[in-house]
């Protein structure tokens, strides 16, 4: 660990003990954003003198935009612009505990769903707070590191659909490609794993005792152990993360970092793309418009612009430029192109916030104890200790609610993810997740100096569809996210509370009774007319503490001219525009039952070789 990491640990060690509960760790973070130098990164610099005309233009520099960056320059014929609207990544960005507190800095987009029927009641204002990535490397920066692929039949159904090249089989390849495993026996298996690719696969170099015994409860009653990337999902694992000697490995530093000096790559931060130029009479993408420091720039595409902005920026920006509903683009006075249903189809992973367990040891990780000196210096010295634990997220299970039977070829609906810790482990928590303070201070205060472990019931094949529409067609002003959790009937629901059963199942078992582990009984108000524990009060509980898994997708769906719910086509081009495709986790038909980074990495990866294709490049 280089000298700058130690400064990076130091200040934010500073900054989180100095402004405590009370202070404003927001503003302090963004300070501390500003004020460290990225003079030691191995990124890519930001090109002061651009072309006037690129073979290709990236739009968003996140998961996808860097995948396609590293592949298209593979070409040297093709000349590539990225454009990314945030900075660089920092070096304590790659600090894997610290990833919740990046949600409080520049380097989140900071969006915020809209107030809905049920859902995100017990949050400020009661709307979730949704964070995606501003920065080189996007979404990759901010998350938990988390390695899932899904199932087989996730990427057949996709197939099925009317998407051709897109089953599980097809697939499988660029899963590998992507991929450098580096815990020893699951490398072994060469059919479904790779050494060979950018992103290396490892376990964290600390982990909690808890973990260990949540997998072992999950044995106890009646699960197996499983290489979730493997043949089969169903049962418990400790978790891959996209992590390297105990720092993290985003997107930014598997794809882009290595192609720092070739001399057809142009990289440009803090530039926010405002529109696509399309020739509204050859339906055409001609090239961007941009806006850096003040300035306006117009660059020129020869062959193709590319949207990788994601879930919510990518259909922003495609209605802006005028291809969306003809409808709502009228009401924004914008001119319609090409009439498509962008912005529907939102589809998320969310989870029930509400259910903690107390310990009577100090076996979980804390913020104090994570950030203390010894701690820093474990981590400084050897990349160990709490500090290299993935936000304390160690453990998870994979369930098939539909066929409970079915362990070698179910498909997971519901997934229950272990964390070492709660809301009540650090003082950034509640506000990284805006927990209303007046409940925060009701429900979790009493507990607040405990250790504790949570499991979040996650729905993996949700029901329930939102969609993204403008506010305005001014690009600088964020768009109304419509999550519409709870909006199917009942479905997505009933999978979770089966979830949360699950849990308090585990919580008695002979593992996890060896911490005296006890479910913390004091009720959320906006449920404590309902029986504690009882069915009713868990689904009073989930809708008031609602909470993103951050899996944001769909809302361009993929699929061939004559589904109507369409964007783009199997090969990611828009229907009906000439050299504009969108290539990020916007395009998936449907949410794969994975946390999505690793199937977005895997769709970038086939972008890139259907580009290639399309204009005659051998692959």
């Amino acid at each position: 660990m280089q000298y700058h990491h130690v400064v990076a640990l130091s200040a934010v060690s500073l900054i989180l003990f100095s402004t405590g509960a009370g202070g404003d760790i927001i503003d302090a973070l963004t300070g501390f954003v500003h004020d460290v130098s990225d003079s030691f990164s191995s990124e890519p610099p930001d090109t002061k003198f651009l072309n006037a005309e690129y073979d290709f233009i990236i739009i968003g520099a996140g998961t996808a935009g860097c995948v396609l960056a590293n592949r298209l320059t593979e070409v040297k014929k093709f000349k590539v612009l990225l454009i990314e609207a945030g900075g660089p990544e920092l070096s304590f960005m790659d600090i894997p505990l610290l990833a919740t507190l990046l949600q409080l800095t520049e380097a989140n987009w900071n969006y915020r769903t809209e107030p809905q029927e049920a859902g995100c009641k017990g949050m400020e204002d009661g709307r979730c707070h949704w964070p995606r990535g501003k920065v080189v490397g996007g979404s990759s920066v901010l998350h938990s590191m988390i390695y899932t692929r899904g199932n087989r039949k996730d990427y057949d159904g996709w197939a099925a659909a009317g998407n051709p090249g897109w089953e599980y089989d097809s697939v499988m390849k660029y899963f590998k490609k992507l991929e450098n495993m580096q815990i020893p026996h699951l490398a072994k298996n060469t059919k479904y794993h790779s050494t060979k690719g950018p992103m290396t696969i490892q376990y964290p170099r600390y982990r909690t005792p808890i973990a260990d015994a949540f997998v072992q409860a999950g044995t106890e009653t009646g699960g197996k152990t499983v290489d979730y990337n493997g043949e089969t999902q169903i049962g418990y694992s400790m978790i891959q993360f996209t992590l390297k000697n105990g720092s993290r490995v985003s997107a930014s530093k598997g794809y882009l970092h290595p192609i720092k000096k070739r001399k057809n790559f142009h990289l440009v931060k803090f530039a926010m793309v405002t529109k696509i130029l399309i020739d509204k009479w050859t339906k055409k993408a001609l090239g961007v418009e941009f806006e850096r420091a003040g300035a306006k720039h117009i660059i020129k595409a020869r062959r193709e612009v590319i949207l990788s902005a994601g879930a919510i920026n990518s259909p922003q920006l495609l209605m802006i430029s005028g291809i969306g509903p003809k409808e709502h683009l009228m009401e924004k006075n914008i001119t319609t192109i090409r009439n498509l249903p962008v912005g529907y189809n939102l589809q998320d992973h969310w989870a029930s916030g509400g259910i903690t367990f107390v310990i009577n040891t100090t076996d979980s990780i804390r913020g104090e104890r994570a950030l203390n000196p010894e701690s820093v210096l474990e981590y400084y010295t050897t990349h160990s200790g709490p500090l290299s634990a993935p936000t304390g997220t160690e453990a998870l299970a994979f369930i098939d609610t539909k066929d409970p039977d079915n362990k070698d070829d179910g498909q997971p609906d519901l997934e229950l993810l272990f964390t070492a810790g709660s809301t009540v482990s650090s003082v950034y928590y509640q506000k990284a997740f805006m927990i209303d303070s007046k409940l925060n201070d009701i429900v979790y205060k009493p507990i607040a100096d405990r250790d504790t472990w949570m499991v979040l019931p996650m729905i993996l094949l949700p029901k329930s569809r939102g969609r993204i529409m403008l506010q305005d067609k001014d690009p600088y002003v964020k768009p109304l996210i419509y999550a519409n959790y709870f909006s199917d009937g009942g479905h997505d629901a009933n999978v979770v509370l089966k979830g949360i059963r699950k849990i308090i199942q585990l919580s008695r078992t002979k593992a996890l009774q060896r911490f005296n582990s006890t479910l913390h009984d004091i009720p959320l108000p906006p449920c404590a007319h309902h029986k504690f524990d009882s069915d009713a009060y868990w689904l009073c509980a989930m809708k008031t503490l609602t909470l993103t898994i951050y899996h944001h997708c769909c809302t361009n769906k993929m699929g061939p001219e004559t589904d109507p719910s369409a964007v783009v086509d199997s090969r990611l081009r828009v229907h009906g525009i000439d050299k504009l495709r969108v290539v990020d986790a916007s395009v998936m038909p449907n949410i794969p039952a994975a946390h999505t980074n690793a199937p977005t990495l895997m769709l970038a990866e086939k972008a890139a070789d259907m580009i290639k294709e399309d204009w005659g490049i051998p692959v």
